[in-house]
């Protein structure tokens, strides 16, 4: 694979936060800053690397906490989820369990709902709408690469929670069968919680993705 992905586990939640670029490039991409923001900015200047952009897969606080700061140091635009904006620009509100926080609101300068193709840091991007965890949820494919970052879709032997506002089984499910439908066994989940996985060891082993072929 031509990506060099550093994946940094952050926050008491244990959200992955992926820096992303071409083996020995100088431009990167940053998914999910979802906290700990001098960790990620230190890896940002360890590398060298300027930040083209922040991708965002969904707006639940354990994701963006760090968006706000790591913007304002490296100037990096922000792309978030359109129907998802709100939670950004006030993102305690909808902090649902006390002790998180506080994080810094922050005003996006893009929005992808699903069938845009971004060309950053020399990578080509296909926007993927893939709901059912939250309502706006999107998933980043790096074209020819075999990588999605699918934030809280898919994890390893799980899927992602469906019991916050917004989030519905169904949905989520039909989303994971858009992915295994378009996407090879091979290609590599980046997702936001635990381990690495393929798509092809879910479909052989995720008692969830069992239950979606038995639908």
């Amino acid at each position: 694979m031509a990506l060099d992905v550093r994946m940094f586990t952050v926050g008491p939640v244990q959200e992955n936060s992926f820096l992303i670029r071409r083996p020995d490039g100088d431009r990167a991409l940053l998914v999910d800053p979802g906290d700990e923001a001098p960790k990620l900015l230190g890896a940002i200047e360890a590398l060298g690397v300027t930040l083209d952009a922040i991708l965002l897969t969904h707006c639940h606080f354990d994701h963006i906490g760090a968006v706000h700061p790591v913007a304002q140091a490296t100037g990096a635009p922000v792309y978030c989820p359109e129907i998802e904006v709100p939670l950004l620009q006030d993102i305690m509100t909808y902090v649902p369990w006390p002790g998180f926080g506080p994080f810094e609101n922050h005003d996006p300068e893009h929005t992808v709902a699903g069938g845009e193709r971004l060309t950053l840091a020399g990578f080509d991007i296909d926007v993927l709408f893939t709901p059912g965890h939250s309502p706006g949820h999107v998933t980043y494919a790096f074209d020819g690469e075999n990588a999605l970052f699918s934030g809280d879709v898919l994890f390893q032997q799980s899927v992602g929670r469906t019991d916050l506002p917004g989030g519905d089984h169904a949905t989520l499910l039909a989303s994971i069968a858009t992915l295994l439908d378009r996407f090879d066994d091979e290609t590599v989940v980046h997702p936001g919680h635990m381990g690495l996985t393929t798509l092809g060891a879910e479909r052989a082993t995720n008692p969830f993705l069992g239950e979606l072929s038995q639908s």
